[in-house]
Order: structure tokens, then sequence, then C-alpha cells
């Protein structure tokens, strides 16, 4: 399927911050990856200011969209929590940071019209975490004991820090790996030790 052109821009607006960096790309960078002229950016987006925010709002809309997907596809919370954490190693094997991160990092270079859109970004992530956590809390689906928004956010720091790890080192495993550590320690039946398990087994 063809893209329109708005589209085609808003895509590799979002593949050159997530690469490079809101402050590193120029319309010049965009008109040369959509093959259009300079004017023909203006023409969408008159300012940088203006296509970053238009850029936020419709990916917090299609994110929005993607969790709902997520609770509505899968039943368990450790499902749903693997499957939302499976979209920052598909944006890492494409080459690209989560947005997210990307964006908070340069904070001081954006317009300051999207210091309140980054916040509410984040907020998303951690309360959909934390409604995840509690109700599988809720059903002992999870263990009883964690506090949810508390293992939200670490569950989130441990995405958004394993990209920026395994970015550097170039090494796709570095994504996923604390965060399965934390996984390790909120599903149930996951702390039993070696030896019980074999004892286990021998029964």
């Amino acid at each position: 399927m063809t893209l329109d052109t708005r589209t085609e821009i808003l895509n590799e607006a979002e593949f050159l911050i997530r690469t490079r960096g809101y402050s590193a790309f120029s319309y010049a960078d965009l008109a040369d990856r959509v093959a259009i002229t300079k004017a023909s950016v203006h023409y969408y987006f008159p300012t940088k200011e203006d296509l970053i925010v238009v850029l936020v709002r419709e990916y917090v809309e299609r994110f929005l969209s993607s969790l709902a997907d997520i609770k509505r596809i899968y039943e368990r919370p450790s499902e749903r929590l693997r499957a939302y954490a499976q979209g920052f190693v598909e944006g890492f094997d494409k080459g690209m940071l989560p947005l997210c991160a990307a964006l908070s990092a340069e904070r001081s270079a954006l317009p300051e019209v999207m210091g309140q859109s980054i916040k509410y970004f984040f907020q998303i992530h951690l309360d959909w975490l934390t409604e995840v956590l509690e109700e599988g809390a809720a059903d002992h689906a999870l263990r009883e004991n964690i506090s949810p928004a508390q293992t939200a956010l670490l569950l989130l720091s441990s995405l958004e820090g394993g990209s920026l790890v395994g970015w550097a080192l170039e090494r796709n495993a570095s994504v996923m790996e604390a965060f399965e550590e934390v996984m390790r320690t909120i599903e149930k039946g996951a702390l039993v030790q070696p030896e019980r398990r074999a004892a286990r087994r021998s029964d």
C-alpha cells in the first residue's frame, strides 16, 4: 500500500528522532528521505515544532490502541507484560531507541510545549503496567505482595535502560535481560530453588 506524503514524513521523522535525535535532523534530511522538496515538508508541517507535536500525538494514539489490543488478545498478566515488552525489542531490531527515551534525552532541545506531552507519554506506560500488575495480583496470577506502582516503574526502567545498554553494546539480548529478571521476582513459582524442582520431578 502506498503511503500518503504526510504519513511518510511522520514515519521518517520518527525514525530520525529514534536514531539520530530530534536536534540532529533537518527538513532537508526529511525531504531527501521522502524524495520531496523542503517546501513540501513545510506545506504539511510549517515548523519543526508543529511536526513533533503531531508526531507524538499520533504515536500516542497508536500506542494506546496497541495496549488495548494486548489486553484483548492476551488473558494472563505475564503474557500481557511480555507482549508489551516485545514492542521495545521490535523497535530495537529496526535500529531505533524507544521514542520515550529519545525524547526525554533531548528534553532541553524540544519545544517547551512538549514537556507535558513527554510526562503524559511516560505516565501512559506506568498506568497501564500498574493496572496489569494490580489485576494479576488480585487474581493470584502474580505474587500478591508486589507493589504494582513500584514494579511498574521497575519494569519500564528495565526496558528503557535495557534498550540503551543494548544500543551501546549492539546486543539485542540486553533489551530483555533486566525485564526478565524482574518478571522472575513477580511470577508465581518462578523463585523455586533448582534442587526443589528436581525433588518434585523425582516424586
